[in-house]
C-alpha cells in the first residue's frame, strides 16, 4: 500500500518521465518539482530504480485486471477488443507510461528492471494465448496460425502503434489509430 507521498512521487516522476524521457527522472529534479528535499525522497523510496519498479508494479496490476477481472464471460473478440481498447485508453492518458514500459534498451544494465519488464510481458502474452487458443477452439478465430502467432501479431501492432505515437510526440490520437489497427487486425484473425 502506497503512502500519498509515494503516490505523489509517482505522479511527478511519470510527469517528469512524460516532459524529459527517462533521462530526466532524477532524485534532484523529483525533489525540485514536488519541493521537498532530496533526503525527504530517499525516506520513501531508496533510488530512482525503485520507483520505476513501483510505476512499472502498478502497469502490472492494471494489465492484470484487464486480463482476469473484466474478461470473463465474453466471446473471444470482445475480450480481444477490450484488452485493445483498454490498453490503448491507459497509454493514451498516461502517456509517460510509454517512456517506462517500453524502456527495455535504457533498462538493460538494471537487471530487476529487465525482470520486470518480462514478467509483464510474459504473463500477457501467456493469457493472451490462452485467449486465442480458446477462441479458435471455439471457432471464433482461424485455426491455421498457431496462437503464439497471433498474439505476437496482437501485441506487435499495439506496441508499435504505440511506440510511433510517442515518437510522433503524441501528433495523432492513439484511441481512433487503435481502433482502425484493431478493426484491421480482426480482419486476419476472425474465421
Amino acid at each position: 500500500m502506497q503512502t500519498d507521498r509515494q503516490k505523489e512521487i509517482v505522479e511527478v516522476a511519470l510527469d517528469l518521465i512524460a516532459k524529459k524521457g527517462i533521462q530526466g527522472l532524477t532524485i534532484k529534479n523529483l525533489s525540485k518539482k514536488i519541493g521537498i528535499t532530496e533526503p525527504a525522497i530517499y525516506r520513501h523510496y531508496e533510488n530512482k530504480i525503485h520507483i520505476l519498479i513501483t510505476i512499472l508494479e502498478l502497469f502490472k496490476q492494471n494489465s492484470h485486471q484487464i486480463f482476469s477481472n473484466e474478461l470473463s464471460g465474453s466471446s473471444t473478440i470482445e475480450k480481444i477488443e477490450y484488452f485493445y481498447t483498454k490498453q490503448i485508453t491507459i497509454f493514451s492518458l498516461k502517456p509517460s507510461l510509454v517512456s517506462v514500459v517500453f524502456s527495455e534498451e535504457i533498462f538493460r544494465n538494471e537487471p530487476i528492471l529487465i525482470e520486470k519488464i518480462s514478467g509483464i510481458i510474459s504473463k500477457n502474452n501467456k493469457i493472451l494465448i490462452e485467449i486465442l487458443m480458446n477462441g479458435q477452439k471455439n471457432g471464433e478465430l482461424r485455426n491455421d496460425v498457431e496462437a503464439k502467432y497471433l498474439a505476437t501479431i496482437l501485441m506487435g501492432s499495439l506496441r508499435l502503434c504505440v511506440k510511433k505515437w510517442q515518437l510522433s510526440d503524441y501528433s495523432f490520437n492513439l484511441i481512433e489509430e487503435g481502433n482502425k489497427l484493431l478493426k484491421s487486425i480482426k480482419l486476419l484473425i476472425v474465421k
